[in-house]
């Protein structure tokens, strides 16, 4: 009889620790960065051709895993996009910086860059907009 009851302690153990394990499995497997974008929509305003335009976008990590930014898509070779490839810990923040170079451009622009990362969504969209006079 104490082997029986050996048994259905060993049985029950191995089921606590077999719960155990598929939990913390699952905790890791549901780990996931998440890119906020403070301000994703920016304005330049009004400039003059040839000028050159920087804006800056803040990103924060809200997820529970390291955020890698891997790559940038822009729609024209006026635009420059820079940020860091270092991962973005858990609630820290990084900035993407948009170089915009109007010698080849006027009249209105209304842009956007997209950025590859891990987060579930995959990219993240950043938008500017402003006018570019002639003269």
């Amino acid at each position: 009889m104490s082997s029986l009851r050996f048994l259905r302690g060993e049985f029950c153990f191995r089921g606590v620790l077999s719960a155990l394990l598929i939990f913390i499995f699952m905790g890791s497997f549901f780990a996931q960065p998440r890119a906020e974008i403070v301000e994703n929509k920016k304005s330049f305003g009004s400039v003059k051709r040839g000028e050159k335009v920087e804006l800056k976008y803040e990103l924060k990590n809200t997820g529970n895993s390291p955020l890698l930014l891997l790559a940038s898509e822009v729609s024209c070779s006026c635009t420059q996009v820079e940020f860091s490839k270092e991962p973005v810990a858990p609630g820290k923040s990084t900035t993407v910086v948009v170089k915009f170079d109007t010698k080849s451009v006027w009249g209105r622009q209304d842009r956007y860059v997209y950025i590859t990362c891990n987060d579930p969504k995959g990219e993240i969209a950043l938008r500017y907009k402003g006018q570019v006079s002639k003269e």
